[in-house]
């Protein structure tokens, strides 16, 4: 008979709960250590005459001086040393205006190099600061002078490109005044960042990671889940579950690769004990300014008790939108406008993977708390999750699986490590999954597509395919299902004015999101970065940009310097992002108008994810 397998806990890297547990909220005066101030979650800054306790320090105007260096810090009572700008766990919030020119004077006071990437503004690619794609770094000793007109307003951030140090606390919010003044009008106004802090170096993290890449999955089944499937399903069901997973050699519960184990979650810098509080007088529209830069986690934000209604998608004016809670991965932004009805209310942001949260409060006086939710139960990934569409005869296994029938290789038309470039029609086969016309045209799409993969797909790099990709916009996700509450979706999302280019898409660019995650590698099209060969755009062209998640986790791809227009299944113009989460199983396509020259990165939010190869350069020439 098979044996079948549970947690790791023979396993040499098994993880102790208790230890981390007693942290997972952090030290009340969690933060940078500031000459003898406790922390940065005592002090106190104004936003637009609004007060909150541990917002970062703003500037304003159009001349900028940044100092990068290292302080210590103390989130969960052990010091560490953080990569900090300014001296703040976040960066300084930076206001502009639209139209103005700024001038941005970053000087490096590290033992090595540094960068800062403006997320989501549009700019020269000289000034984009991506080391070795569009300029060289900033040397310790250095000072780089980023210098740029400002062509968009909103919600946005910035954070360094090297290495880790945005893990490590270089990151900051961007909010831009539109040249007209603002539409959206509110009371008051706060910026609510997001991130995760690790006591850990980094690296070491990492390397745990590529010695067994569910080291911190603490939501492993166990025998208790065995029984209780047994108790619901039957003996004969549990065990065929059981088989399955181990079969694929995956869990249902791989949600993140990071958990509480390692992370303190983070609001503005302050940690769940901390609890960052912005005031309100009743009656008032408060506007939160939602960022997510954390390194690694996906969160599920809500306010019990209070509606959120959604005005802004990566900075861009979206058709209003009610919901109770909302999803975003790192990189993403989503502003809202909340009434509170009460004294106090709590800004509740769980891990994706529900092992931890970051927690804030609204508050009509200093000192008022609201009750913090119990984390939501652990939802196990489905096989739609898993393998897409469940239609093609063969009880379910939709996915390709690097031990079984991997079929036919896709003939890109394209040197391997090329994006996967050409004319409708040509080159792939869709089957009956797609065949968009031009622009504004009826181009319908099942719920789900049938694809073919790239050669380089059938490597060690890649341990899953998916044959059947799911088309919808509509799924909240895994543990957002069936809760209760109404939940954001993309296809809730429309841009306010419609796309920015009318023309329909001259060609295609498909790509895969690829992974293994025995050796801890990702990829686009079965190739890391140092393997691959730029995606090239014609300079002016429209594009369509598909993307095909072949693996178990959603990632919130970036492409930096241009806009990328998400369409609906049916082809048609949905939202402007300059981040998208791709859920797994799951295809999705965008249009892309290449009006800026140069040199690009396109890559996977996720930290980790970027740094182990889901990294592609784009040249527009």
């Amino acid at each position: 008979m098979k044996r079948y397998s549970f947690p790791h806990s023979g396993s040499a890297l098994a993880l102790p709960l208790a230890s981390r547990r007693r942290f997972v909220q952090g030290l009340a005066a969690g933060g940078v250590l500031l000459g003898g101030a406790a922390s940065l979650a005592e002090r106190a800054w104004s936003q637009n005459g609004d007060t909150a306790t541990g917002s970062a320090p703003v500037l304003r105007g159009t001349e900028f001086d940044l100092v990068i260096a290292e302080l210590p810090v103390n989130f969960t009572g052990t010091a560490r040393v953080a990569t900090t700008i300014n001296g703040s766990i976040p960066a300084p919030t930076l206001y502009w205006r639209e139209g103005d020119t700024v001038t941005i004077r970053v000087t490096n006071r590290l033992a090595e190099a540094t960068s800062i990437h403006w997320h989501g503004i549009l700019l020269p690619f000289q000034m984009d600061g991506v080391p070795g794609i569009s300029f060289p770094g900033i040397a310790p000793g250095e000072t780089f002078t980023y210098r740029f007109r400002v062509q968009q307003s909103g919600t946005y951030w910035y954070h360094s490109h090297s290495g880790m140090q945005e893990q490590t606390g270089m990151y900051g919010a961007i909010v831009i005044e539109p040249a007209d003044g603002e539409t959206i009008r509110a009371n008051r106004d706060y910026v609510v960042q997001l991130s995760d802090w690790t006591d850990d170096d980094p690296m070491r993290v990492l390397a745990k990671l590529k010695i067994q890449g569910d080291v911190f999955n603490l939501n492993q089944p166990t025998v208790i889940d065995f029984f209780r499937d047994v108790s619901r399903d039957g003996l004969r069901s549990a065990i065929d579950k059981r088989q399955m997973w181990n079969q694929m050699r995956m869990s249902p519960t791989d949600l993140a690769d990071l958990s509480a184990y390692t992370l303190t979650y983070l609001m503005n810098g302050v940690t769940p004990a901390g609890n960052w509080t912005a005031l309100f007088r009743p009656g008032e529209r408060v506007r939160l300014r939602f960022i997510n830069g954390a390194g690694n986690t996906f969160y599920d934000v809500r306010i019990p008790g209070l509606k959120l209604t959604v005005v802004q998608a990566d900075g861009v004016d979206v058709e209003p939108v009610t919901v109770d809670e909302f999803r975003f991965g790192p990189g993403e932004t989503y502003d809202v406008l909340v009434e509170p009805s009460q004294d106090a209310h709590t800004i509740f942001a769980q891990a994706m993977d529900r092992t931890g949260y970051a927690r804030g409060t609204l508050a009509s006086r200093p000192g008022l708390v609201a009750p913090v939710p119990v984390l939501d139960p652990v939802q196990w990934l489905t096989m739609a999750d898993m393998m897409g569409g469940m239609d093609h005869g063969d009880g379910g296994m939709a996915s390709d699986m690097q031990h079984g029938n991997h079929g036919a290789p896709m003939d890109h038309g394209a040197a391997p490590g090329h994006g996967t470039s050409m004319s409708h029609g040509a080159g792939m086969n869709h089957g009956a999954a797609m065949n968009h016309a031009a622009h504004g045209q009826d181009s319908r799409a099942p719920a789900t597509a049938r694809v073919r993969h790239a050669s380089t797909e059938y490597g060690a790099s890649t341990d899953m395919r998916v044959d059947m990709a799911r088309t919808n916009l509509d799924d909240p996700g895994v543990g957002l299902r069936d809760t209760g509450r109404r939940v954001l979706t993309l296809a809730d999302l429309h841009t306010i004015g419609g796309p920015i280019d009318p023309r329909g898409p001259e060609r295609e660019v498909e790509l895969h999101l690829t992974g293994n995650m025995e050796r801890y590698t990702w990829s686009f099209d079965g190739l890391e970065f140092g393997r691959s060969t730029p995606v090239r755009f014609r300079y002016g062209e429209r594009l369509r940009v598909i993307l095909h998640n072949d693996t178990m986790m959603s990632h919130p791809m970036h492409m930096h310097g241009m806009w990328s227009e998400l369409e609906s299944p049916e082809g048609r113009f949905q939202v402007r992002r300059h981040t998208i989460p791709v859920q797994p199983a799951q295809r999705i396509s965008f249009l892309v108008t290449a009006d800026a020259l140069g040199r690009w990165a396109w890559h996977c939010h996720l930290l980790f994810h970027m740094d182990m190869g889901m990294f592609r350069e784009v040249i527009v020439a």
